[in-house]
């Protein structure tokens, strides 16, 4: 039996919306199964100028206003900043690739499981907001997580830590932003192609271009990576219009989750004991923030 999101009423139709869009995020690994020892660089710069074409499409499929230079520029805080989390954005995203494409699954999953926990803790130092008792002991419990692998494997996991902390950087940019998410989503990306089309200018004038080395479908795969990424952001940020931030909070799980079955399910990593007492420390954490926004979720229910 199929499901007419258009007849869904209107919290129903976000959180199927906001659960789709996990479920996109969480198999992406499939993808890059695709493109093993990618080259980051160029498949980032791939990433950044093709994504100005696909949020074009996807903003005129939408029914949305295209931005007009007049008023961007009137607001020239909100570009400078749209600027900057781009390039922050780029980080998170070019930790998120490598992992995928070399073999470290898990280390994408716990970059993702963390990735709350940063954005706690951001927002107590740089928006003053206060810790609840749950967000106190999450954040606290992560540490030790952490901790307890850079003690047992002698080094920090830095692709995961840099996923998370990025991601959560980027989030806290936004704030900012006046403009909407599409209008944003579009302009992070166009203001950096200009950089980006010098960079793949160069490596295919030098002979060194990964993509062009695989022919048309290595060609095709890099540019793939653009709207492959995309599409599950913007069913995001349509399910933000119906569903409320608390649901969102709970589901986004399901991205990590099912990266971390993906990885030791069928790619064969290794979930050792250090693993499974740094993960279970970060879970615990989660699993009490969780509990904690579970009453917030019964009143938006009750209201819905």
């Amino acid at each position: 039996m199929s499901i007419n999101v258009l007849n869904l009423s209107n919290p129903a139709r976000g959180n199927l919306l906001a659960a789709f869009s996990f479920v996109l995020w969480g198999i992406l690994p499939l993808y890059y199964q695709l493109l093993p020892g990618a080259e980051i660089f160029e498949l980032l710069a791939f990433r950044v100028i093709w994504s100005v074409p696909v949020m074009i499409v996807a903003m005129l499929l939408l029914r949305r206003a295209l931005p007009d230079w007049q008023t961007l520029w009137a607001d020239k805080r909100s570009l400078l900043l749209s600027f900057v989390a781009g390039a922050v954005m780029c980080i998170s995203w070019a930790s998120f690739t490598w992992a995928l494409t070399h073999g470290q699954v898990l280390a994408a999953s716990l970059g993702f499981f963390i990735n709350p926990l940063f954005a706690i803790a951001f927002g107590v130092l740089f928006l003053h907001e206060k810790l609840s008792k749950a967000q106190a002991a999450a954040v606290v419990l992560a540490a030790l997580g952490i901790a307890w692998q850079v003690w047992q494997y002698g080094e920090l996991p830095w692709v995961s830590l840099a996923m998370g902390s990025f991601f959560a950087l980027y989030g806290l940019i936004k704030k900012f932003i006046r403009y909407d998410s599409y209008t944003t989503l579009t302009l992070e990306a166009a203001l950096l192609s200009p950089f980006a089309l010098i960079y793949l200018g160069y490596l295919v004038f030098t002979g060194q271009s990964a993509a062009g080395a695989d022919g048309l479908t290595g060609v095709l795969l890099y540019i793939g990576s653009a709207p492959i990424t995309l599409a599950p952001l913007i069913l995001f940020s349509l399910a933000l219009r119906y569903t409320s931030l608390t649901m969102v909070g709970l589901m986004q799980y399901i991205e990590p989750t099912l990266q971390f079955l993906l990885a030791v399910l069928l790619f064969g990593e290794v979930f050792d004991e250090v693993k499974a007492v740094s993960f279970g420390l970060i879970w615990a954490g989660l699993i009490l923030c969780s509990l904690e926004a579970l009453p917030k979720l019964r009143r938006h229910w009750r209201r819905a």
